[in-house]
């Protein structure tokens, strides 16, 4: 199996419709794939894990690179997985402009870093360690 972590930008703004839009999609089309994952979304910025079948997952990708409402894609993090960080989540989901997201337990100005920024860059498993922290307060 393989995992990879991208960070990129929408080419436009999405509403609370089109993440719902988007996430119902996903969800369908990961669990007919076996692949499972996070994606974090703020300012118009996205995160993604995507982690299954190594096949499955880079045509995947191939098609995040394809699809005209990403922009400036940036590879993080692909290396081979023996377990799921995200074993059962066809596609978990946190959008981060919500109001209520300083709520979440663990919160910090960390999480205010955009998420396409040249610190995940340099840092890539700190994008890691973002999605992990998400996929532990989502339980």
């Amino acid at each position: 199996m393989t995992s990879i972590t991208y960070a990129s930008s929408a080419t436009q703004p999405f509403s609370d419709e089109d993440l719902k839009a988007l996430l119902i999609k996903a969800r369908d089309n990961n669990s007919k794939l076996g692949i499972t994952g996070l994606l974090l979304y703020k300012d118009g910025n996205f995160m993604q894990t995507v982690e299954g079948p190594e096949d499955a997952v880079r045509e995947l990708y191939k098609k995040i690179n394809a699809d005209p409402r990403h922009t400036h894609i940036l590879k993080l993090l692909e290396y081979e997985i023996t377990e799921r960080s995200f074993p059962t989540w066809g596609m978990g989901f946190r959008n981060l402009n919500d109001v209520g997201a300083k709520e979440i337990p663990g919160y910090s100005e960390f999480l205010n870093t955009g998420l396409t920024s040249p610190f995940f860059q340099k840092n890539p498993t700190k994008a890691q360690k973002l999605l992990l922290m998400f996929r532990q307060t989502m339980r």
